[in-house]
């Protein structure tokens, strides 16, 4: 099973797909995970991606294909992924689709998880976390349950991402919107795209993605 998820950032893809990982064993690969390993590894295409990235620069769309094809060519892939932020561009999906495809592997869904961008920016921006254990936290939806003291290590010190501010969240919105969009047409004209609420409740997201999971299990 190979799948893609789709949305915007603080969209919830990674609680999902996190999720999803434990329950069907399938790797969930994030373009930020990869290139890390990958520059930790030594390898020709992380050697590659480091230089790019010491120099200040994006690191191109060739050289991120090359990350994920050596990827998912390892042992704990071979059961299926869930891709994570990648692709990012119609380019970079339609190179997917051909690295797959000369594996004889393919895509089974794409899930565009659908968050309005007001309640993104509120999700974020609304967010801090325990600089000691690195628990997250949220000033409306998740506040510690003693004001100011972490429930798990009892820490009184937090802090928040630097970007996880309002107006940092819509540049990265407009860029979403901008750049990746364009996938959501990309994949509903090969029939492989659906759509979940991401509004709803974690668990009731997370039966919805199930749901999605055995229909296209029963067509692959």
């Amino acid at each position: 099973m190979h799948l893609i998820l789709l949305g915007p950032p603080g969209g919830g893809k990674g609680t999902q797909a996190k999720l999803l990982q434990d329950e069907y064993g399938l790797v969930q690969l994030s373009t930020g995970d990869m290139l890390r390993a990958a520059i930790a590894s030594g390898s020709a295409i992380g050697q590659q991606a480091k230089e790019v990235m010491a120099s200040g620069k994006l690191v191109s769309d060739d050289i991120v294909i090359g990350i994920v094809a050596e990827r998912i060519e390892q042992p704990d892939a071979k059961r299926g992924f869930i891709m994570d932020g990648f692709p990012r561009t119609t380019a970079q999906a339609e190179a997917l689709d051909a690295l797959l495809k000369a594996r004889k592997r393919r895509i089974d869904a794409a899930i565009e998880v659908q968050v309005p961008d007001s309640l993104i920016v509120e999700r974020i921006a609304g967010r801090f976390t325990c600089k000691k254990c690195g628990t997250g936290y949220h000033e409306k939806f998740h506040r510690p349950k003693v004001e100011g003291t972490c429930d798990v290590c009892g820490s009184h010190e937090f802090f928040r991402r630097p970007d996880d501010n309002a107006q940092a969240v819509q540049v990265r919105l407009d860029a979403y919107h901008r750049l990746t969009a364009p996938l959501i047409p990309y994949y509903e004209r090969q029939g492989l795209l659906h759509r979940v609420d991401g509004t709803l409740p974690i668990e009731e997201v997370t039966q919805r993605l199930k749901a999605i999971l055995a229909e296209a299990r029963a067509h692959s």
